[in-house]
């Protein structure tokens, strides 16, 4: 059965506020405002460091004069964000072109579950997005112990994110969706993809997804060749598993028992020899 972990949930439709500039005091007109909207207007987050909440943020400057503006993000409790401000310059309401800008939501791993918010505010006004923290989700015997968990990577390629490889999608048939991990280093081996586990496990299965679409066969743009390795408190990878000349879109390594606190592919070669590409990394216990 496949699990997939929802990063962020949209409760509910984008909150757009029309915010008023303060009122001029040399005898020009006033200024009106920056219209800001939030998408989505509500997130869901847990405390996982791969599984961060995602706003879109977007001011649109609804007067006739191009301006500057700042919009600040101000965090509530242990929530964590990728930015703590928004500066651009928004062109006037004629062509009435919008400005946005992700910005990534994140909670320790402890953080109590619970209601908490981000304040945006630009010119003394204010629009609040609720966020709500839920339990981490169990990962009890048989569960794979790398979901949601931190990736690192040689590289990545574009769009990629290097934490797609273990947000518990390994459908090939969602790779245009980007998830999965692809490197950014063309016909250039090896790379390398790495999952770091919450505490010291012991495992003796990884399960590897490269990809296998109908439109990318893993025959011609799947990963061929790699090794497994962990490592166990020194800092030495140690190679578990090799897979050499692999057609195949899933491919299970089974190994001895070992204590582990990390788990990396070491990516040899890709089919087509092209680029390492990993859908989704599994790692499970004994």
């Amino acid at each position: 059965m496949t699990i997939r972990w929802q990063s962020a949930v949209a409760l509910g439709t984008a909150v757009a506020a029309a915010i008023a500039l303060p009122q001029a005091t040399n005898g020009t007109p006033p200024r009106s405002g920056v219209q800001v909207s939030v998408q989505p207007a509500q997130l869901s987050v847990v405390g996982l460091p791969c599984f961060p909440g995602n706003l879109t943020l977007t001011m649109t400057n609804t007067t006739t004069e191009d301006r500057y503006a700042d919009l600040t993000l101000n965090p509530r409790g242990p929530l964590q964000l990728s930015r703590e401000l928004f500066s651009s310059w928004l062109p006037a309401v004629d062509p009435d072109q919008p400005v946005s800008a992700p910005v990534e939501v994140r909670v320790p791993r402890d953080t109590q579950p619970g209601k908490y918010s981000v304040d945006l505010e630009v010119d003394r006004s204010k629009v609040t997005v609720p966020v709500t923290v839920n339990p981490l989700p169990p990962k009890g015997p048989g569960s794979n112990v790398a979901l949601g968990e931190q990736a690192t990577a040689s590289s990545t390629h574009g769009n990629f994110a290097v934490c797609g490889g273990v947000d518990g999608d390994h459908d090939s048939e969602h790779w245009d969706t980007l998830t999965g991990w692809n490197d950014g280093t063309r016909a250039a081996f090896p790379d390398n993809y790495a999952v770091t586990l919450a505490a010291p496990t012991t495992i003796n299965r990884v399960e590897l997804y490269t990809l296998d679409s109908v439109k990318y066969p893993a025959a011609t743009n799947g990963l061929r060749d790699w090794d497994v390795q962990v490592r166990s408190g020194t800092g030495d990878w140690q190679t578990v598993a090799q897979v050499r000349g692999n057609t195949l879109g899933h491919v299970v390594s089974t190994f001895d028992p070992v204590q582990a606190d990390a788990v990396r592919i070491l990516c040899l070669a890709g089919n087509g020899n092209t680029y390492s590409r990993i859908v989704e990394l599994e790692v499970y216990g004994s």
